[in-house]
């Protein structure tokens, strides 16, 4: 299974059949463990470089009201960087909280990179607000 943990005041840890690729299609790594930045700050996008201790960031990293869907397949989770963006997720997934809780499962969601959404994890656009370039 796919996981997507939301680490409190720090990045999202991804475990299982992680695929990322770049803006352009292209194939950054794939892993079975990995650390993402949803700071903003990272040195290192879309990796975390641990930026989140020095920047400020704030998220509790528990997660309340998300509509769960039915999980579709088995396979990889794919994660597109979209340029300047959010992070597009597709494929099933747990979304835990920072207790390692599951607060609802996934088949595809926008992930926020940039800091600034209202709606953590997930992305509502603040990056166009806020000047964010990975």
């Amino acid at each position: 299974m796919n996981n997507i943990k939301v680490r409190s005041n720090g990045p999202l840890l991804c475990t299982g059949d992680i695929e990322i690729y770049d803006a352009n299609g292209n194939l950054l790594e794939e892993a079975e463990d990995i650390a993402l930045c949803r700071c903003g700050a990272s040195h290192n996008k879309p990796f975390c470089d641990g930026s989140h201790r020095d920047c400020g960031f704030s998220h509790p990293g528990m997660l309340t009201g998300i509509v769960s869907d039915e999980l579709e397949g088995g396979g990889a989770l794919q994660i597109n960087v979209r340029a300047n963006a959010m992070l597009v997720v597709k494929g099933p997934m747990k979304i835990l909280n920072a207790d390692g809780s599951c607060a609802g499962t996934r088949n595809k969601a926008a992930l926020c990179r940039c800091g600034h959404s209202g709606n953590k994890p997930f992305c509502d656009g603040s990056h166009k607000a806020h000047p964010f370039e990975d």
